[in-house]
């Protein structure tokens, strides 16, 4: 337990040897994190929002202005749009995101501009079957053996 501070000794003298005595005796030696550098949120300034950011990365979340959300949703859908099993599909994709683009620029949020617009349905099209022609291709051509 620990003793009362002596009437006379000056507080911070009183703590030092409090703190002495206790690694002397070997009390600080199996805390959690011993010997282990802090962590790097320690030295940043102070936020009172600290702890509702940690819990967002430990949960993978990330929060972001409307229509940067949607940009990112927008060139993820062009994405999965060119690895679209089918043509259908493919078109399906995009005609989905660009409503969605067509509403924003419309009702624009707070936030910075979207900066997209809808994507050409048929250009994606062709784009998906030239790639979808490249990738055949390169499966079904013979491969070359290597020689002696």
């Amino acid at each position: 337990m620990t003793e009362r501070k002596p009437p006379g000794v000056p507080f911070e003298s009183w703590v030092d040897k409090q703190i002495r005595d206790a690694q002397g005796r070997g009390e600080f030696d199996s805390l959690p994190g011993a010997g282990e550098p802090l962590p790097a949120d320690l030295y940043s300034s102070y936020d009172e929002l600290w702890w509702v950011k940690r819990k967002m990365a430990r949960e993978g979340l990330a929060v972001l202005p409307p229509a940067l959300a949607l940009r990112k949703e927008a060139e993820d859908a062009l994405e999965a749009a060119y690895a679209a099993p089918s043509e259908r599909l493919a078109r399906k994709i995009i005609t989905e995101v660009n409503v969605k683009i067509s509403e924003m620029m419309f009702k624009p949020p707070p936030g910075p501009p979207l900066g997209k617009k809808p994507y050409d349905v048929e250009e994606v099209a062709r784009e998906w079957r030239r790639r979808r022609a490249e990738t055949t291709a390169a499966v079904t051509e013979p491969r070359a053996e290597a020689g002696p």
